[in-house]
């Protein structure tokens, strides 16, 4: 059903974001206010209302959420589609143990929206695939979501 708004992650969504997935997430841009989307993986939900996520340190994204932390993650499975609403902040400057220079962003969520348009369901969720080495990726994966779990 559409719009229907909650306070915080189902505990179904909070295993689905346990890494891997590929959602957006819109920030406004520091320089002309306007939406600023990126697609992401390395996000994890940590607990109900907590989502952490891996950002190259370069990002425009850090300078974005500096000014201000407003953010919306979309998330596209379990059927539907959900705006994760929250405010966005650094958490460290760089993650351990990880070899890439990967930032920390927390957002604490406050509302979750189910956002599918009324009578659609979702029948298949978006997929993708590295395309580079493999073996690495997995590496870098093991290792981003071990930082954002600690």
């Amino acid at each position: 059903m559409a719009d229907k708004v909650q306070d915080k992650l189902s505990d179904e969504l909070v295993n689905h974001l346990q890494g891997g997935r590929m959602v957006t997430l819109a920030s406004i841009d520091a320089e002309n206010g306007s939406p600023n989307i990126l697609c992401i993986s390395w996000l994890s939900a940590i607990d109900n209302s907590t989502l952490r996520l891996a950002i190259d340190g370069r990002s425009k994204l850090l300078t974005n959420i500096e000014q201000d932390p407003r953010v919306t993650v979309t998330v596209l499975g379990l059927g539907s589609a959900y705006a994760l609403v929250g405010q966005a902040r650094k958490y460290t400057e760089r993650l351990e143990n990880v070899a890439l220079n990967m930032a920390g962003v927390e957002i604490k969520l406050q509302s979750v929206i189910d956002i599918m348009f009324y009578g659609g369901k979702l029948t298949v969720e978006p997929a993708y695939d590295h395309t580079y080495d493999k073996a690495l990726a997995g590496k870098y994966d093991q290792e981003v979501f071990a930082a954002l779990r600690r």
